[in-house]
This record gives C-alpha cells, sequence and structure tokens, in this order.
C-alpha cells in the first residue's frame, strides 16, 4: 500500500469513528499516525524532485510578502496587475499562469512583495500540477491572499485550506502555548497553568509513543490546547500564517449575497474588472502585515521623514528596543534612553526606556551614553 493510500484509509477511519472519552485515545494515535505520513509524503516527493527546495526561485524583496493563492482563472493575476506594475499573462481560460510572477506595492512609504502564484488544483498537497511548488513558495510569504471566485461556491475556501493545511501552514491561527523538551529518562511529564479540556496525561503518552517518544516534560499554558496542536509541536515543523481571503467578482453577484460576505471575518470582496474596493484591499494587507512607521529624529535635528524604519509586530509589541534592533544590534547596549513624539506618547517629546511600544508614525531620537 502507498503512503498516500494509508493517508487516505486513516482519513476515513478517523471520519467513521464517533467522538467520545472512549475514542479519544483511538483518534488521536491515528492523527499522530496520519500526520508522520505526511511528513513522510512530503520528505519521498522532494527526493525524486533532487532536494527539499522545491519552490519558485523568487528571490524575497521589500519589507514583506504577500502570496496570491487561488484555484486557476479566480482572478489572481489580475490582482497582480492592479495593484503593482508587473505584467502578468490575464485570460478567461485556466492556467494562465506557468510559474511565480512577483510585482511590488508601494504603500504607505513601504515595498510589499506581492507574488502571483500558478493556481493550485484538488491534490496540490501530493503535487498534482506543480502542486508542491506552489506551496513551497507560499510558505516564505508574510501573508497570504487566498482568492476566491464569488460566482462560484465558497466552498472552495475549505477545499484551498485543505490543501495548505496538508503541507503544514496554519491560517490565522495562533501558535501552541505547548512546549516540549525530551529527556533521557523519567517518563512522560504533563504540567499545565489551569485544567486541560481536551488534553491529559495518558492521552499525550499515547501520542508521544506514536514518535517514539517516552521521556520528556510538557508543559501547557492554553486551556484548550488540542491533540492537533500537540501534533504540530512534536512535528516541529509548522508555518503559522495570517490570511485574508479576497473574494473577486462581486459585480456578478447580488446586494444580499455581497452583505453576507462583508460580515466575515478577514474577507476583503473586490472587483478587479471594476476596480471596486481596492483601496479597502490594500489597507487590509497594510493592517494584517502589521507594519509600522517609525521615523528617525537626530539629536538636536530635524526628523527624517523620507525614509521610515519599517518594523513589523510579530509575536509581541513593537518596543524600542526593537527599533534600536533593527537599525543595530549593538545601539541598544549604548542607548541611555529615548525621546518619542508620535501616538505611543501621553506627551511630545516625552523620554522612554526601551520597552515603551511604539505606534505608526511615531518619530524616536535615541539617546546613548
Amino acid at each position: 500500500m502507498s503512503t498516500l493510500q494509508r493517508i487516505t484509509e486513516i482519513e476515513e477511519e478517523i471520519a467513521k469513528t464517533q467522538k467520545n472519552k472512549a475514542t479519544e485515545y483511538h483518534i488521536g494515535r491515528l492523527k499522530a499516525r496520519m500526520s508522520q505520513l505526511k511528513q513522510e509524503l512530503l520528505t519521498q516527493t522532494a527526493k525524486k524532485q533532487g532536494g527539499s527546495g522545491i519552490g519558485f526561485d523568487v528571490q524575497k524583496t521589500g519589507h514583506a510578502r504577500v502570496g496570491l493563492v487561488g484555484f486557476p482563472s479566480v482572478g489572481k493575476s489580475s490582482i497582480l496587475v492592479k495593484l503593482t506594475a508587473a505584467r502578468s499573462a490575464v485570460a478567461e481560460y485556466e492556467f494562465t499562469t506557468l510559474t511565480a510572477i512577483p510585482g511590488t506595492i508601494f504603500y504607505k512609504d513601504t515595498k510589499i512583495q506581492l507574488v502571483d502564484l500558478p493556481g493550485i488544483i484538488e491534490g496540490a498537497k501530493d503535487n498534482r500540477g506543480k502542486g508542491r511548488q506552489v506551496i513551497a513558495t507560499a510558505r516564505t510569504s508574510d501573508l497570504l491572499l487566498i482568492v476566491l471566485d464569488a460566482t462560484k461556491s465558497l466552498d472552495m475556501k475549505r477545499k484551498i485550506e485543505h490543501e495548505l493545511e496538508g503541507f503544514g501552514m496554519r491560517l490565522n491561527k495562533r501558535i501552541p502555548q505547548i512546549k516540549l523538551v525530551k529527556r533521557e529518562r523519567g517518563g512522560i511529564s504533563l504540567q499545565a497553568n489551569t485544567e486541560l479540556k481536551f488534553l491529559n496525561e495518558a492521552l499525550v503518552t499515547s501520542i508521544l509513543a506514536e514518535y517514539k517518544i517516552f521521556n520528556a516534560d510538557i508543559n501547557v499554558q492554553q486551556a484548550d490546547a488540542t491533540v492537533d496542536e500537540l501534533i504540530d509541536v512534536i512535528e516541529g515543523n509548522r508555518v503559522y500564517m495570517p490570511a485574508l481571503y479576497v473574494v473577486n467578482k462581486i459585480d456578478s453577484i447580488t446586494i444580499e449575497e455581497l452583505d453576507l460576505l462583508n460580515e466575515l471575518p478577514n474577507w476583503v470582496p473586490i472587483s478587479c474588472k471594476q476596480g471596486w474596493n481596492m483601496d479597502e484591499l490594500l489597507e487590509k494587507i497594510w493592517l494584517k502585515l502589521g507594519m509600522i512607521r517609525i521615523y528617525t529624529r537626530p539629536r538636536g535635528g530635524a526628523p527624517d521623514l523620507q525614509e521610515p524604519v519599517i518594523l513589523r509586530k510579530r509575536r509581541g509589541p513593537t518596543t524600542v528596543e526593537c527599533f534600536c534592533e533593527s537599525i543595530h544590534k549593538d545601539l541598544i547596549l549604548k542607548m541611555k534612553s529615548a525621546i518619542v513624539w508620535g501616538r505611543s506618547t501621553k506627551h511630545l517629546g516625552q523620554r522612554v526606556g526601551k520597552q515603551h511600544v511604539l505606534s505608526d508614525e511615531d518619530v524616536v531620537t535615541i539617546m546613548t551614553l
């Protein structure tokens, strides 16, 4: 039996197994086996293609990269042409784009690379239609725009998510607050700062056994941590990425249907053909990337409002320390204090420390020792 057949068999068994307390250990172990088989499938494909670097060769430029992903003929190339100066073939038939085509968005003093990827098809995670190349390049993005066709079933959203999930991508999901430390002896120790809803020591031990891990400390910091999140931490190769669902061709649907789309989180309805809502798309890209502009001001001089330092909110707040590190790694060691003008301060020219949280368009002077 091939690896793909074994994965399908396990998926079917999970689907037909009733979910209750009595079956949670069985389902947990099945999920662990399936995850290992999927990783094995990725390795097999990489070897056939001559290595693990199977994405399209697109040099990353600008302050952030945004990937355009979707099934064929949904309007990805049209979005690229509308938002950048890049040229990409646009046609009414499928598979117009056969390789990755980059362009640059100039917005709020930042340069954002937008990459139009070939349309993926069902089975992309199993390498149908250059699927692995497309998804491997998508994994290098800082944000994904998942493009859907408003005139077709929005069930396509679930299908694309399934393909991306199968390649280790987690869209709009938090990084699990679970720490795993392997040890040489002592068995499995599960620690938590709160009562766990879905995990317990016996279940965790059984899942770890599937990975031949018999001695480890597991520390869980979230009450609702799931089996799937535990498996993700064990595998250790997941990518947690923000995503926007861009619904194109809204000029072809009713007002009632459009109202429903407007109520959904992380959705942006647009019409490339009519040029509708493109400004909102740009603003949501900016917000989702979490970028802020910080302008520098030399001591006793005027602020430089032409070339801001671009910072991105990643796993925590953007502080003065982050600002210093983005300029030079040794600057924070020389810093005595900072003077900040902008929305993050209580008054103009406020003297702050390295943990002060900055806001977009703040002006900063670093006072050194």
